[in-house]
């Protein structure tokens, strides 16, 4: 049985965890947020005190690293890094710039890969990140490319960063944002763009419950339900 699948990439920002967990509940699917995934390996190398740029030492340590994604009864992700439920801790900012670094290591992108190819063998899927239709499932049935300007990105980073009481300001997260996006873009291993062959959708002038409403649409329109 050919599984339904779709994957949503876009930069940092450009509101993909939020969309893919409205459609996966409103169509009943299995939401696979990977760029949690790596959040996750970010995480444990920073509190090892470990140089997340040396690629010895990363690929030292991903044995020891054990990574579940589990579901709560309102059907949310929770991330579970060696038995510790870490869904909040990776999204601070040290952890976020991390994870921009961490994501271009060959060994672990190759370490994820076949957790992530796993779950859309298994279940019917929306995953995002940065290189889900080019790498991760190259042959998904809908690949959407999401996107914002960096400014209306980090406006939204902003305001999530601070209702989880993080401090930051606006000017750090648009630069953090921007650095982030020419990381992305300029790395050699699986670069952030967008597949030959995906739907573009660009958010700017959208709110929260428009894009949704534009997603599902091309969504229902490509798998007919």
């Amino acid at each position: 049985m050919k599984r339904l699948s779709i994957a949503l990439d876009g930069p940092s920002g450009a509101g993909k965890s939020t969309l893919a967990r409205m459609v996966a509940e409103h169509f009943r699917l299995i939401y696979v947020d990977t760029g949690a995934l790596y959040r996750c390996v970010a995480l444990y190398v920073l509190r090892k005190n470990a140089d997340i740029g040396d690629l010895p030492d990363m690929a030292g340590l991903l044995p020891e690293i054990d990574i579940e994604l589990t579901y709560d009864a309102a059907g949310a992700q929770r991330m579970i890094l060696n038995g510790e439920d870490v869904t909040d801790d990776i999204r601070s900012p040290e952890v976020t710039r991390a994870a921009s670094v961490v994501s271009a290591l060959p060994p672990v992108r190759e370490f994820l890969l076949s957790m992530q190819r796993g779950m859309a063998e298994k279940y019917d899927v929306i995953m995002d990140g940065r290189d889900i239709g080019t790498v991760v499932l190259p042959n998904a049935g809908l690949k959407v490319f999401l996107t914002a300007t960096p400014e209306s990105r980090a406006k939204r980073r902003y305001l999530e960063l601070v209702e989880k009481d993080i401090e930051t300001t606006l000017d750090e997260v648009l630069s953090d944002m921007i650095e982030r996006d020419k990381k992305d873009i300029e790395r050699e291993l699986a670069p952030l763009v967008a597949a030959e062959d995906s739907v573009l959708l660009d958010t700017t002038k959208l709110g929260l419950s428009e894009s949704f409403s534009a997603l599902c649409e091309i969504i229902a329109s490509r798998f007919g339900i």
